[in-house]
């Protein structure tokens, strides 16, 4: 029986990982913990019944135990309450698919617990990878990826699996693969007049608001660059973004000897969300099939970095290192936010990241009081700067 714990349960890869657990009887949800849906909570806990469910707010724990009153589980909150759902002894993984910075502490706690993460949290390897991923090894954990572009990558590395998961002096590059986005081909100038109704459709993937819109800026490659860089032990020039508008193949590993090995398949999270829970074990998965015939072609191309300075702008901030992908990804959380209540442009997004970037005073090593305190300052920079405008 695979005993799992999810963070983040009502939000799109938390509800498809329950996909997952519903179609495979010997997985057990014994934990959940979300945001602010308690409606869509109670739904889950009368499905799965786990032992303890957890919600951001208080008033929405509140709430929820009241609707679950009639059951046997134990309803926390707050950062104690992700703590606690992060660490309870029974479970075996804990699908970390919460949104932010919040995701960090959690998954530290279920680490030195014991618990191997099946890491859908960005944020927890671009802000603290130094602090992650020694912190696994010394624990004997596994960090196994569910972005799709990332368990790409591990499926690929696992054909040799000396190289599962880790560095290889093997390995040349890195290919990792991007749809475009719903912009993809137009001009700085054309991105002018983007509304945040045209920036979340995308033309593949079903995603949160966020994510969709990251997307689209080309920000959420930037962000995936920096986790590659951790989970693989591998140089960020050794990671090369390949534009590939089908998304049929979701990331490469190209080796020293010139072979290319790549995952293909439908754009389907459940599959990467399957493959992290019962690793190395695959399983039956139902839904479409690739159909090379039907597709005809796969094409490729290489990156707009004027048109989407977003990935330059990750970049750069990887290759400072310290504090400074924290800036990144915060002032990005929050200009995003900003896009999607109307009270900025498309293209502020990238100017407000540049922007907090240039005023930021670099943290070489940070802890992570030091992450959380640079997250904060972050969002001062970024409504000092609207205000500016």
């Amino acid at each position: 029986m695979k005993k799992i714990a999810i963070l983040g349960s009502t939000g799109s890869i938390g509800t498809q990982t329950l996909e997952v657990a519903r179609a495979n009887p010997d997985c057990q949800v014994v934990a959940l913990a979300a945001g602010s849906n308690v409606e869509k909570m109670e739904e889950q806990i009368r499905e799965f019944h786990p032992i303890a469910a957890g919600m951001w707010s208080e008033e929405a724990a509140a709430d929820l135990r009241v609707r679950v009153a009639d059951l046997d589980v134990k309803v926390v909150s707050g950062m104690e309450g992700l703590l606690e759902i992060a660490t309870i002894s029974q479970s075996q993984v804990l699908v970390t698919a919460i949104v932010g910075m919040i995701g960090i502490k959690p998954t530290i706690a279920a680490i030195k617990a014991g618990k191997d993460i099946a890491l859908a949290n960005k944020e927890t390897l671009v802000t603290a990878g130094h602090i992650i991923m020694p912190l696994a090894k010394e624990c004997g954990v596994s960090i196994l990826p569910v972005d799709s572009e990332h368990s790409a990558i591990f499926q690929s590395l696992s054909v040799n699996e000396e190289n599962a998961g880790g560095h290889s002096e093997s390995i040349e590059k890195i290919l990792l693969t991007a749809s475009g986005g719903p912009f993809r081909g137009r001009t700085r100038e054309q991105l002018k007049d983007i509304q945040v109704e045209d920036a979340l459709r995308h033309p593949n993937w079903s995603m949160g608001r966020k994510v969709t819109i990251d997307s689209s800026t080309l920000v959420n490659k930037g962000l995936e660059v920096m986790e590659a860089k951790w989970l693989f032990g591998v140089e960020l020039d050794r990671i090369q973004v390949v534009v590939h508008p089908q998304s049929i193949i979701h990331s490469a590993v190209q080796y020293t000897d010139g072979a290319i090995i790549a995952q293909m398949g439908t754009p389907d999270m459940k599959l990467p969300i399957q493959y992290a829970l019962f690793y190395p074990e695959r399983r039956y998965l139902g839904g479409k099939r690739v159909d090379l015939f039907a597709l005809g072609q796969l094409t490729f191309e290489r990156p707009d970095t004027d048109a989407f300075p977003g990935l330059a702008l990750a970049y750069r901030a990887a290759e400072t290192g310290g504090s400074m992908p924290t800036v990144f990804n915060a002032a990005n959380e929050k200009a995003v936010a900003l896009f999607l209540e109307k009270k900025i442009p498309y293209l502020g997004i990238a100017e407000l990241i540049a922007d907090a970037m240039g005023r930021h005073r670099l943290i070489a090593n940070p802890t992570v009081e030091d992450i959380l305190a640079v997250e904060r300052q972050t969002y001062e920079y970024v409504e000092e700067g609207l205000s500016c405008k």
